[in-house]
C-alpha cells in the first residue's frame, strides 16, 4: 500500500515572493551614459598641418643573378645599382622620402621587400638594415627610419 505524500506549496510560494520583493527593492537603476562613439574633428595648428603628408608606399625590389648574387636594387622604378653603395643609396632615398628620422607620421608606414627566389640572404639583410635606419657616427646610436618591413613572396630569378 502506497501512501500519497502531499507537498505543501504555500511556504515555497511565500519564499519565492519574498526573494522577488527583496531583489526588486535592492535593484539600483542606473541610467546608461551617452554613446560617445562619434568622430570629432581634429584640431591641428597651422604649422602642424603643413607637416602632415601622405607617404607613398615604398617597394624595394632585389633582383638576383643566376648565381644568387645581387643583380639590381630598385626602389619603386628607380634603379640604385648592384654594388655595395647601392644600399647606402637606398638608405639615403628612404630618408628623403620620410623627411627626417623619428618622424612620428611614419609609424604606420611599411616597406615591402620583394626579393628573387635565388638571392643570397645577406643582400636581403642589407636591404632590411638600409630601410630601417642607420648608425649615427657621432653618438654611435641607431637612428630609426621605418619599423615595419613586409615581405612579398619570392619570385623566380630574372
Amino acid at each position: 500500500m502506497t501512501e500519497k505524500v502531499d507537498i505543501q506549496m504555500t511556504p515555497m510560494i511565500d519564499c519565492v515572493f519574498q526573494l522577488l520583493i527583496f531583489f526588486m527593492l535592492t535593484l539600483k537603476i542606473i541610467e546608461p551614459e551617452g554613446d560617445f562613439s562619434i568622430n570629432m574633428p581634429m584640431v591641428i595648428s597651422d604649422h602642424r598641418l603643413l607637416e602632415i603628408k601622405c607617404f607613398p608606399d615604398v617597394t624595394v625590389r632585389l633582383v638576383a643573378n643566376v648565381d644568387g648574387t645581387l643583380g639590381q636594387v630598385r626602389l619603386g622604378q628607380q634603379n640604385l645599382g648592384n654594388d655595395e653603395a647601392a644600399f647606402n643609396r637606398l638608405n639615403s632615398r628612404i630618408l628623403q622620402i620620410i623627411g627626417r628620422p623619428g618622424n612620428p607620421l611614419t609609424k604606420d608606414m611599411e616597406v615591402e621587400l620583394n626579393s628573387d627566389y635565388g638571392l643570397n640572404w645577406s643582400y636581403t639583410m642589407q636591404a632590411i638594415s638600409a630601410c630601417t635606419g642607420r648608425l649615427d657616427p657621432k653618438s654611435k646610436r641607431i637612428v630609426r627610419y621605418i619599423e615595419k618591413i613586409k615581405f612579398a613572396p619570392p619570385r623566380p630569378p630574372g
